[in-house]
């Protein structure tokens, strides 16, 4: 495990404590504004994004601190939670927020993100959100290797999270009577539904793209591991049963 890995876990981490902290903050002083209302952290997904990007990094922290303390190369659980939240979460989301935001914010921006905001959120804000979410995590994926479950069990999960979100949507619109975002007032429901799947094969997609990046940068060090790991233990199993042959043939 190398020390810069862990030194950009632990920089990233306390970047995004603070990114919500100051939008915790910010929100509590600007409770008259609209956006803020009917639970803003919980609504969108940018905001989402951003408490499982604090997440992921935390969880990746408090593994690189146990590998140095135990120097053990896995802690069970906690690795593997970091490379499920990571390849089934915390890349795909990231990667489709920066995807789909500046997407839409270039053809419509008030479709996604209305010029009004750019008097609440000053411009740093807006790139910490939607733009450095993609590099950040595209970083990791350079910086270390991470185990994908399988393709069904993580489209799965993916999928999961997605209806979660859109049920966590069509609820606050049944409620309020507001959609989330401006594009999905101009869609009919037919439109919703297409908008919807499209998301999601988008997602699986970025899913699908990252677990490619991942074979492609660490194909080496998976084939290494192996070499150290799975092929001594095939050779000691095989000398074991040519010995037990040998001795049936004896007697």
């Amino acid at each position: 495990m190398k020390t810069c890995t862990c030194v950009y876990h632990f920089l990233v981490f306390n970047w995004y404590i603070f990114l919500n902290y100051y939008i915790l903050q910010y929100g509590k002083k600007q409770t008259k504004i609209k956006i803020f209302e009917d639970g803003a952290q919980l609504k969108y997904l940018t905001l989402l994004n951003v408490l499982l990007q604090a997440i992921f990094f935390g969880v990746a922290c408090l593994d690189d601190v146990l590998k140095r303390i135990t120097e053990k190369k896995d802690i069970k659980f906690v690795t593997v939670f970091r490379d499920v939240l990571f390849t089934v979460l915390a890349f795909p989301i990231s990667t489709f927020v920066f995807l789909v935001f500046w997407t839409i914010f270039l053809y419509d921006r008030e479709l996604i993100y209305p010029r009004a905001l750019d008097d609440i959120f000053p411009v740093w804000m807006n790139h910490a959100m939607h733009t450095c979410i993609f590099p950040l995590s595209l970083a990791e994926v350079i910086l270390r290797p991470h185990r994908y479950p399988s393709k069904k069990t993580g489209l799965t999960l993916l999928a999961a999270a997605g209806f979660a979100y859109i049920a966590r949507v069509l609820w606050i619109y049944s409620e309020t009577g507001k959609w989330v975002y401006p594009i999905f007032a101009t869609l009919n429901p037919m439109g919703l539904v297409a908008f919807f799947f499209l998301s999601y094969v988008l997602s699986a997609s970025i899913y699908l793209l990252g677990e490619k990046l991942n074979y492609w940068k660490w194909s080496q060090y998976t084939s290494l591991l192996l070499q150290r790991c799975f092929f001594p233990i095939l050779s000691l199993l095989f000398l074991e049963i040519k010995e037990k042959t040998n001795s049936e043939l004896r007697i």
